[in-house]
């Protein structure tokens, strides 16, 4: 039997997951990496921690699927997006530390945009709005605050990618230096209706074309692993990013399909065909994944801190010891006795963008225990997903009936339960929860002759449950209500 490979590089873990001829999990490995906070609203990574991680997941999880190298037909790699690396062609080695997605360093110079009106340019060739969450300032930030970074830069000896790039130019020694075009596209500097890095955002960000890998499909062969990390040299079929990963994972390749992964964030994609949906209300478009030279659009919103919280109360304000207790505990009491938890820890995304909203909690009383602030905190996620489900209907111009989810947080039975509640739609979870990795592994494998395509792949796309919404109209716009004051009350403007 033949395996595919996936790596699926994420914010705060790495994995390796081996799928066989039939989708299914054959073996996988999780390795949690270090977060840093420099400063208030900063976040980076370690590249060694990157690296390192995904290396170590490898052969754990050959070994537990019963493999070899020689199993391996092809490998398919997923990461966080928008992510930003910078580093020096000669040695390999970054100039500074990656400055992750959430990272709000740059939130004044996304304001300085607004103000000079460049956000509409931006939008109209990107699909993006105007913010610290993209690449293209996160690269500004560095070649402007790194020590002889901009004159390495005008020299031509700078490289960046976002982690799948870096990813396969340290996996292979060096000689792929590529990107797909669903990481391109979160960039700030891609242009996604020409399909090229624009000329106009390279110099209004002072970017040189040098500093940029090539761009081809998500499902594409883009080179081989250098032996020394498996023993011999694999194939690497599929560069995605995470979240067109996973929509493609649950084969959402349809005009008007939908999901959201519950990872560190909350991420709700819905693939829009051919048309780029220009949106009124707060989304982006961008880019989805596939083999074919031209992509599908998508719209898409995104949630800065969804599982994130979770983690902040294990880990910050100790409420719970461990993940799975959050759910245990929010079922402890019959409601939230009014309490919300605004997860605004570096901002909020779709549909508002206010990157200096911060996290808030209303509604404390005498009463208040812990199990209110975490069963609030677990609804904060499934409002903020509602909120973009809200203006993604409104852009669409059409009502979402059904949400297909993933992620890990999409294993809490109340969370799925509330926001089936909240939404007034049913929420499907499939039987695989690994739907970033499986979408990474579906692209390589096609790409590697395989799967024949989409079609033999379906069978495969099974639900494990579908939750039911449970409450009515008067007490789910009383709920809405109550949260979008509390909303306004976490927006410091």
């Amino acid at each position: 039997m033949k395996y595919v490979l996936a790596l699926d590089q994420g914010t705060t873990s790495s994995r390796a997951i081996l799928f066989d001829e039939h989708g299914a999990v054959a073996g996988k490995a999780y390795q949690e990496f270090r977060q840093i906070y420099p400063k208030a609203g900063w976040v980076e990574h370690d590249p060694k921690d990157i690296l390192g991680s995904q290396v170590g997941v490898i052969a754990e999880a050959l070994v537990r699927a019963g493999a070899t190298a020689d199993d391996v037909a092809a490998v398919g790699v997923s990461n966080q997006r928008e992510t930003t690396l910078v580093w020096d062609a000669r040695t390999g080695r970054p100039v500074c530390n990656a400055i992750v997605w959430q990272c709000r360093r740059t939130a004044d110079m996304c304001d300085r945009l607004r103000a000079e009106g460049l956000d509409k340019m931006i939008y109209q060739k990107t699909g993006l709005v105007a913010d610290a969450y993209f690449s293209a300032t996160k690269i500004r930030w560095i070649l402007q605050n790194v020590e002889g970074a901009a004159e390495a830069a005008r020299a031509g000896r700078l490289r960046f990618g976002t982690v799948d790039t870096y990813l396969m130019y340290c996996l292979s020694g060096g000689r792929i230096y590529a990107t797909d075009y669903t990481n391109a596209a979160r960039t700030m500097l891609f242009n996604i209706h020409t399909l090229k890095w624009d000329d106009d955002l390279l110099s209004l960000f002072g970017i040189p074309r040098s500093m940029l890998p090539e761009v081809y499909p998500s499902g594409h062969f883009f080179g081989e692993t250098d032996a020394a990390y498996v023993g011999k040299k694999l194939k690497i079929c599929a560069a995605v990013g995470d979240q067109q990963a996973a929509l493609y994972g649950h084969l959402c390749t349809k005009k008007g399909d939908i999901k959201n992964t519950y990872g560190t964030g909350c991420f709700l994609l819905m693939n829009t065909g051919e048309e780029a949906v220009q949106s009124k209300n707060g989304l982006i478009t961008t880019l989805a994944a596939g083999s074919g030279e031209r992509p599908d659009y998508v719209l898409e919103g995104s949630v800065f801190v969804g599982g994130a919280v979770v983690q902040w109360l294990r880990d910050e304000v100790k409420l719970i010891s461990s993940a799975a207790e959050s759910e245990d505990m929010a079922l402890r009491v019959p409601s939230s006795d009014g309490v919300y938890v605004v997860p605004a820890f570096t901002g909020l995304g779709a549909p508002y963008w206010d990157a200096r909203a911060r996290g808030t909690i209303v509604g404390i009383t005498r009463g208040t225990r812990r199990e209110h602030i975490v069963r609030a905190s677990l609804e904060g996620i499934a409002y903020q997903v509602a909120d973009i489900v809200r203006a993604m209907s409104l852009d669409a111009g059409v009502d979402i009936r059904s949400l297909r989810v993933d992620g890990g947080a999409s294993a809490n039975n109340f969370l799925m339960g509330f926001q089936a509640d909240i939404l007034n739609c049913s929420v499907v979870r499939p039987a695989i929860l690994d739907t970033t990795a499986l979408g990474a592994a579906y692209l390589a494998g096609i790409a590697a002759g395989i799967w024949s395509g989409e079609g033999e792949l379906r069978a495969n796309n099974a639900a494990e449950r579908t939750f039911s919404p449970t409450i009515e109209g008067e007490e789910r716009a009383a709920l809405l209500a109550g949260w979008h004051a509390a909303v306004k009350s976490s927006r410091i403007n």
